[in-house]
Order: structure tokens, then sequence, then C-alpha cells
């Protein structure tokens, strides 16, 4: 269902569904990018990403991106766009003590977010797939109470703010390194190569090319990749291959050679293999349960 909600509070809410579409735009605020089925391509500067339904993309206020749709079948796309006042204000509820928040309610209410986050792509699962999904489906449903649709967005922030900190936070503390400002940088470039197998996972990717987009030497992306990630790139590209491959399994008609294939896996018995040892059941088995 299509549609642009624009909320009194000037937070706003994107669905639309298109199988082929190209646009140029810059944000004006922060924004929440997500592809529900299918995948949509973004174009940040010299990156290039793919955001789908496992995963979500985040634009800071003022990012230049290009985004394209370009498929067989409609692409469903959902978009949250935050006001700075009601980031800011969330910002301090989310960080200040009670204690502040008390004696100075408006203190800084009208000011900026403070802070830019990672432009990278992070997981969409658990609690904030759970409240997008709710908030979606209530907005396609008719949707018209603005309270509600709030405590759905605040919800998504706090979610967002969790994963945040197990992505970066939790990864930056693991690297050893004794500068913080090393440590941050450092991560910057691992996850230029997490979000280059995110995007390119179904092609035969060289460790040299992973290093060239992280701009580090061979070596030292092995060392860190594990340190922050506590998997190998191998490792991680696997992990993805099949966890996008469950996707297919369970939305798609696709064969299970034909699926092996789509997801980069070149011997359909070793990606049995693999998927039993991760879920603990074969493709088939798992497909139809799902069904």
């Amino acid at each position: 269902m299509d549609y642009i909600k624009t909320l009194r509070n000037n937070n706003k809410i994107l669905s639309e569904t298109r199988a082929h579409r190209f646009q140029t735009q810059s944000t004006s605020d922060f924004s929440i990018r997500f592809a529900l089925t299918g995948n949509e391509s973004y174009r940040l500067g010299r990156r290039e990403l793919s955001v789908y339904p496992d995963s979500f993309l985040i634009l800071n206020k003022g990012t230049q991106y290009i985004s394209k749709i370009d498929s067989n079948t409609p692409v469903e796309s959902f978009a949250l766009t935050f006001d700075q006042h009601f980031l800011a204000d969330f910002n301090r509820s989310y960080t200040l003590s009670d204690v502040s928040l008390l004696d100075e309610p408006q203190h800084g209410a009208g000011l900026g977010f403070g802070m830019d986050f990672n432009e990278t792509i992070y997981p969409f699962a658990g609690d904030m797939l759970f409240n997008v999904n709710h908030l979606k489906n209530n907005l396609d449903n008719g949707l018209q109470d603005e309270l509600l649709i709030n405590e759905y967005l605040n919800h998504c922030l706090i979610n967002y703010y969790r994963i945040y900190k197990n992505e970066v936070d939790n990864k930056v503390d693991k690297l050893n390194f004794s500068s913080q400002s090393t440590k941050i940088e450092i991560l910057k470039r691992l996850n230029l190569a997490k979000d280059y197998m995110y995007s390119n996972y179904n092609k035969n990717i060289a460790l040299d090319d992973l290093a060239k987009h992280a701009c580090l030497s061979v070596n030292h992306l092995l060392r860190t990749f594990k340190q922050a990630f506590s998997l190998s790139p191998h490792q991680f590209l696997i992990q993805l291959r099949l966890q996008r491959a469950k996707m297919l399994l369970k939305t798609t008609h696709y064969s299970i050679n034909e699926v092996v294939c789509m997801v980069g896996f070149e011997c359909p018995s070793s990606f049995i293999r693999l998927f039993k040892g991760k879920y603990k059941t074969t493709p088939m088995k798992y497909r139809q349960a799902a069904a």
C-alpha cells in the first residue's frame, strides 16, 4: 500500500511498492530505510549498498544518496523519518538521568540529535522487526491515532539504540587498540567490508577486494574482523548466505538447487550440510515446516 504520512510533530512515514524506481535525494532528517520484500539499492558516494528484508539502513540528516529498485516483482519499501526536535527529546530522555529530566524537562529539546550514526547495514530482527511490522500492518489498516503512531516510532528508536550498541559500541570495545578514535575508525572500515558482503553475498568475493573496500591490508582485515564480529570474513559470508537461503525457502517457491545458486553456493550437498549444521534441520524440512 502506498502512502506518505506526515504527523503533526513532522515525523514522516513512507510506504510504497514499486518494481522500478530511480531517484536522487538528500535526507532532511534522520531516516531508517527498510525493504520489506525484494531489495532496494542505495549509492552513498562511492558506496553501493543493498537492503533486503533481513536488514535495514540508516541515513543521517543531510546525507545525499541515490536509491534504485530494478525488479521483476514489486518491492515493498518502508521508511521512517524523524524530526530533529523529536530526536533531540528522545536522545535526552534516553541518555540523561531522571533527576536531570525532572529539573530541566525542556532543556535541549530544540537542539539537533547531537551525533551522526554509522551509516551501515543493520540486522532487521527481534523487537525491531516485530515493532515495525505491527506499525506497518496498523497503518495499512487505516490507523490514524497519532499518539499511538508516535509510540511505535519511539519504540523503533529504542530498538535501534539497542541494535546500535550491539553492532557498533560493543564491537568497538572488542577491538584491541588503546585509542578509542582508532577503534571507531577501524570499525567504520570493517563495516565497509561487512556492507560489501551484505550487498554482494551471492557473488564470488575475493579477500583482496574485501580488503580494498575496507581500505585495510588483507591481514589487518582478517585480524580485526575476527575481533569485532567473532567470525572470520569467510564465516560471516557463509552465515549470511545461509540466512538469505532460509528467507528464500520460507517466502518463495524456488527449488533447493535454484536457492543454492541464488545465494552463491556452488555445491548443493555442501549447502545442505551447512544449513543442517546451522539450523538443525534440512532445507526441505524447514520449508515444509514454514509452509
